[in-house]
């Protein structure tokens, strides 16, 4: 509840920050304030301490894992904002109101990690989206941005169209809003049970761009500016499965067998489809977008197994997930050049950028030692320890394999290639972030009892 209400009124505080405060820098220090207060926050309330003591009759519960999942948003977020606010300040001239959008989707955040309630659900994933559809098109001067929007916003609404369905055939069976309500149907689950399940089903896997209902991501993520890229395919995307598998436990848990295989066909069609397209791109942008895509496909893991395993995976997952591409997104909105060829010879001119890179690279593609390999093998042993479908690992281990050569490819790139990389201006606080998360990836893919310690704290 402290960082709900505190990100909710630092947003509507930014807003006004950017007529008060004339310089930009102070525009980005004051963010960096609200996002400290915000992460300090909710971690006091992880140990007791609750400023905002509010009856929410039962539709928002703050728990360990709302709790933990919120301190690893609200973290990577200050990371983003630390590495990404030179990026985003060149995006537009609306500089506190691309900071105040922020501030607001970590509201909805909030909401969805912690909800009890599919209207909260509802409210929360609303109020991510539409912040999104506007930082999507920020970059007014460009076609592509703004063709990019109009197609989030139009199949965003289609999708929330079928989330509403879904809620409507819920109450129409239950009489009630509350999610847990569902779970304890008893008997065999009516027609209009299944349908509603389906439809929430359908609408989410689009929220969490998984496949088949991925097609609006390649899209929007290319045509927005790729500082916003960055942001919307880690936190927001680590806060949609956040969303997905809070729905599916406490929704829908007693219906598992009506709906775990159809979580392993959209597992492994989400592996298959990023894993493989991504191998064709030619820009290291849409290579990262696919990439996202198939990260997506191993976090479907933890919706599918829906035990212990797949919640201590999920948390590593996110947490390594956004280290990584924050990290690598933060270096790529630098260049000028998205190409494979545009990092020939990356490390000879920039050894410390090439090396943090490597860094999250090999992270993203499961190698041990990093963080991206122990939430995989978390992933896979929530799998296994379901007993069904074990095919699924195999096919999924097969495609980690597969990204291998993608990710590596722009590893040979910039160390084995000949070319000459343009003089890229990067401040002390930059090359310090992208160390430091560099680092996180290493340390938490040897002791990933440091982070899954506060789960349970």
């Amino acid at each position: 509840m402290n960082a709900l209400i505190l990100s909710a009124v630092w947003g509507v505080v930014m807003m006004f920050s950017g007529i008060l405060l004339k310089q930009r820098s102070a525009i980005r220090n004051f963010a960096l304030v609200g996002l400290v207060l915000v992460l300090s926050a909710n971690i006091l309330e992880m140990s007791g301490t609750v400023f905002f003591h509010i009856d929410t009759k039962g539709m928002l519960v703050f728990d360990r894992f709302s709790l933990l999942a919120g301190t690893i948003i609200f973290a990577s977020t200050l990371l983003y904002l630390i590495v990404s606010s030179k990026e985003i300040e060149r995006v537009g001239i609306h500089y506190a109101d691309y900071l105040a959008l922020i501030f607001f989707i970590l509201c909805g955040i909030s909401l969805v990690v912690s909800f009890k309630s599919l209207l909260l659900l509802f409210l929360g994933i609303e109020l991510i989206t539409i912040p999104l559809y506007i930082l999507t098109g920020s970059d007014k001067k460009n076609l592509k941005s703004n063709e990019a929007s109009l197609k989030y916003f139009l199949l965003g609404a289609f999708s929330t169209s079928l989330m509403l369905m879904g809620i409507a055939l819920i109450y129409g069976v239950t009489g009630s809003f509350m999610s847990l309500s569902v779970g304890v149907v008893k008997g065999e689950p009516s027609v209009l049970l299944i349908a509603g399940m389906i439809l929430l089903l359908f609408s989410m896997a689009f929220k969490a761009s998984v496949a088949p209902f991925h097609f609006w991501a390649p899209d929007a993520y290319d045509g927005a500016p790729t500082v916003f890229t960055s942001f919307m395919a880690t936190v927001v995307k680590a806060a949609s499965f956040l969303a997905f598998i809070r729905l599916f436990e406490d929704a829908f848990g007693s219906l598992q067998k009506q709906w775990q295989l159809w979580m392993a066909i959209f597992t492994a069609a989400t592996l298959f489809i990023g894993n493989i397209t991504a191998i064709f791109q030619q820009s290291v942008k849409k290579m990262l977008i696919y990439s996202s895509i198939s990260q997506a496909g191993f976090m479907m893991l933890a919706i599918y197994a829906m035990n212990s395993d797949a919640k201590e995976g999920l948390i590593m997952y996110i947490a390594a997930y956004c280290l990584a591409t924050i990290g690598l997104f933060a270096v790529l909105a630098k260049m000028s050049d998205y190409t494979f060829e545009g990092f020939n010879g990356f490390a000879k001119n920039h050894p410390l950028l090439a090396a943090t890179m490597t860094i999250f690279l090999l992270s993203l593609a499961g190698i041990p030692l990093t963080a991206g390999f122990i939430s995989k093998f978390y992933m896979l042993k929530a799998a296994v320890n379901t007993q069904h479908n074990l095919w699924l690992v195999i096919f999924a281990v097969v495609m980690a394999a597969v990204s291998i050569f993608y990710y590596f490819r722009l590893i040979q790139a910039m160390y084995f290639r000949e070319g000459t990389v343009p003089k890229l201006q990067t401040t002390p606080a930059f090359r310090v972030t992208l160390v430091l998360l560099a680092a996180a990836v290493i340390l938490l893919g040897i002791f990933p009892n440091l982070l899954l310690y506060w789960l349970y704290f």
